[in-house]
């Protein structure tokens, strides 16, 4: 899959197959329209290309929305490379970008830029300044442009759309389980390894506190995790606790992670949670010593539902 930092930065030799959208996720719905887009781009001798965006629209025209997203940049990337894309087009969206009437779009993005042979749309897709065009010109603009335009069904734009929002809600809510089924993956969190507090070590619990670059990417709710990472090319199981340490008196959330049957240095390092279920919610303990009950009680819990796990 080759990468495009914009539109104007493709150079497609010959006409493509195209889609348009955020994919936020890139969930078992996005993956059947793309696995589409793949195949009729491979049967009509094209290339296939999703052109997407980046920041997220709502980021740049409802600033005041405060959306989280399912994947940062890197990890849609890496997604989407595994699906078999020839082209991936993450272009820049901004407020001079969203301005551009829907004939301006026609024109210069999907006909001078991309050589369009076929767009692949949703039934309610909208485009154009204010999103004032419909599936219906853009049919109108394939007829003078000669290129087609294929519909997907108000069917699997529902399926994609509750699964969305399923996704989002089920990964505050931290219901893990529900996550994955959609997203077709363990949900993932990529960052850092920095200097905690190391309370961890003083009983016993050593972890790896991790650090998101990415403020937009969405945190699944306070609690306690199953999860997993590759480390040095192997993968390691270990429980990942997400809030704000309220019996140490913390407030900040952090995200630590106990890895079982592990001991190496993972600081500075750029690790990846990939987590597989919740255990409980965050709570507060009386002492310390009944915080470290309960993280005795977070580890059996794991070391018994991996026995069975996969």
């Amino acid at each position: 899959m080759k990468e495009h930092t914009s539109a104007m930065s493709y150079k497609g030799e010959k006409p493509c197959v195209v889609t348009i959208g955020t994919f936020d996720g890139v969930h078992v719905g996005h993956k059947a329209i793309l696995e589409r887009l793949v195949a009729t781009a491979r049967k009509d001798g094209m290339d296939s290309v999703l052109l997407t965006f980046f920041p997220h629209p709502r980021m740049v025209l409802q600033k005041q929305s405060n959306i989280k997203l399912i994947n940062t940049i890197s990890e849609k990337k890496e997604l989407l490379n595994e699906i078999g894309l020839d082209h991936l087009i993450v272009h820049p969206f901004t407020a001079e970008f969203s301005r551009l009437s829907a004939v301006e779009f026609v024109r210069d993005i999907l006909v001078n830029a991309l050589n369009a042979g076929k767009v692949i749309i949703g039934y309610d897709h909208r485009f154009g300044r204010n999103r004032t065009a419909s599936i219906e010109d853009l049919k109108e603009f394939g007829e003078i442009y000669d290129f087609e335009v294929e519909e997907i069904s108000a069917q699997e734009i529902s399926e994609v759309t509750v699964s969305s929002t399923k996704i989002r809600k089920a990964i505050k809510t931290g219901d893990i389980t529900t996550a994955n089924q959609f997203l077709g993956y363990p949900f993932m969190l990529s960052g850092i390894v920095v200097k905690g507090k190391s309370i961890g070590r003083t009983i016993e619990y050593p972890t790896a506190n991790l650090q998101i670059q990415e403020g937009y990417k969405l945190i699944p709710g306070n609690g306690v995790y199953v999860v997993f990472s590759e480390i040095n090319g192997g993968l390691v199981y270990g429980i990942t606790s997400i809030g704000t340490n309220p019996t140490v008196g913390g407030e900040k959330q952090t995200i630590e992670t106990y890895f079982l049957d592990f001991d190496g240095d993972l600081y500075d390092k750029e690790l990846r949670i990939e987590f597989i279920t919740r255990i409980r919610g965050e709570e507060t303990f009386e002492s310390v010593s009944e915080l470290k009950e309960a993280i005795q009680k977070d580890e059996e819990f794991a070391r018994n539902f991996l026995k069975h796990f996969g």
